[in-house]
């Protein structure tokens, strides 16, 4: 049983907002929602850190107001990286089955999976993680868990995700100038995903679509294991944009109709509906008609989601997946937006919000919570595993170091 007083942070940095989700192990082991802080982020664009003043002046309020809210100093959280540079891709290894018995143990599944890390990658680029994926015991493939079972060749797959060299280095200055210690740091898509898809979707095959404020997260889950990592230069923002175009207004005017007056699907719109600017901002002026605006993002949704059934196309899951698409992020937040998802990707499609909570889950019950919350879900599960038998924790910290091969 964990500690009464364990205390999980999540912390994400992102193009809009920072956010930091605070949970707390209570006496049953259970994780309590005890804190939540965000703040506007001004020096992050499209997933990287370009002003790092201004980055660490948001992770300080963000993390202030959760301490507020949750009555506790915080000092370290788990904290997540963003930006297109982020790919991801299958690596095969092969080992010899080592115990004179040929029976498969966790050694063997350590060296394997080292084996198949055994490759080139760009010199400005770093391993962020080594997910093992399936296993294949003397030509037996689809194994999940081989250890046990008796064999002399042992083939192992894991999915590598790496990141940019600079975006880490930038990400860990602003979190340590903050005076945040970092425990680990997430792939966001990975993060997000673990706070909105249940074991049976990621089994069945789905994909996770987090649309941020600058960036879309796609993750692909298959027989419960990531298949696909990638990160798109395009987000909610950009549909602001485009109404600020459109309405020959300002951004923060086009912000607020979005969030109003936005509706995903043009046709669900009156052509009698209309939008008094100057009932959002007495400096504007005219009246527009509400369906305008409903094109407007209808196309650059449609834009999106075509670009993410391009990344499903890649590996050959297009229209595959049984589990569907799991829409989350601020940008999920937009009336409508499944519908048109569904018709592009050609596949069932739900909003995704952090569940399975305890605590203040009211307010973390939110698609712009994902990620925040996934990351402190992150900390918290490694935590239980740990807690587990000697050997298990052995494992751990095995899988563990091979996770942060770029930490200190």
């Amino acid at each position: 049983m964990a500690a009464k007083e364990e205390i999980f942070v999540g912390l994400d940095i992102g193009s809009f907002k920072i956010t930091s989700v605070v949970g707390r192990v209570d006496e049953e082991g259970v994780l309590d929602v005890i804190g939540l802080g965000t703040s506007f982020s001004t020096g992050v664009r499209k997933g990287l850190v370009n002003e790092i003043e201004e980055t660490v002046s948001g992770i300080s309020e963000s993390m202030e107001i959760a301490e507020r809210m949750a009555g506790i100093q915080l000092d370290s959280a788990t904290i997540n990286i963003n930006g297109s540079h982020i790919s991801s891709f299958n690596s095969k290894g092969v080992v010899a089955v080592g115990k004179a018995n040929q029976e498969v143990t966790l050694e063997d599944t350590f060296r394997v999976d080292e084996a198949a890390q055994a490759i080139q990658i760009p010199t400005n680029k770093e391993i962020l993680h080594i997910i093992p994926r399936i296993y294949s015991v003397d030509g037996q493939e689809g194994v999940k868990d081989p250890v046990g079972m008796t064999g002399v060749r042992l083939e192992g797959e894991v999915q590598i995700v790496t990141v940019a060299q600079p975006a880490v280095k930038n990400l860990k200055k602003s979190v340590s100038q903050a005076g945040v210690a970092i425990d680990d740091i997430i792939a966001g898509p990975l993060a997000a995903s673990k706070a909105v898809a249940s074991k049976r979707e990621k089994e069945l095959g789905c994909v996770i679509v987090d649309i941020g404020a600058s960036t879309t997260g796609i993750i692909v889950y298959e027989e419960e294991k990531p298949l696909y990592v990638s990160v798109l230069p395009i987000g909610a923002m950009h549909i602001t944009n485009d109404i600020a175009i459109g309405l020959r207004t300002s951004i923060d005017v086009a912000e607020k109709v979005k969030l109003k007056y936005g509706t995903s699907l043009a046709k669900s719109v009156a052509e009698k509906e209309k939008v008094d600017l100057s009932e959002i901002d007495i400096n504007e002026e005219g009246v527009i008609p509400r369906k305008h605006v409903a094109e407007i993002i209808e196309a650059r949704l449609g834009e999106l989601f075509s670009l993410v059934k391009g990344e499903l196309r890649k590996i050959n899951r297009d229209g595959q997946l049984p589990g569907g698409a799991i829409l989350t992020g601020g940008g999920a937040k937009l009336e409508d937006i499944d519908s048109v998802a569904k018709s592009i990707l050609k596949l069932p499609c739900v909003i995704g919000k952090p569940h399975n909570l305890k605590g203040i889950v009211d307010k973390v019950y939110d698609p712009r919570y994902s990620t925040a919350v996934g990351l402190m879900l992150y900390q918290f599960e490694e935590s239980e595993s740990k807690g587990g038998s000697k050997q298990v924790g052995v494992a751990i910290d095995r899988i563990k170091n091979v996770f942060k091969t770029f930490l200190p």
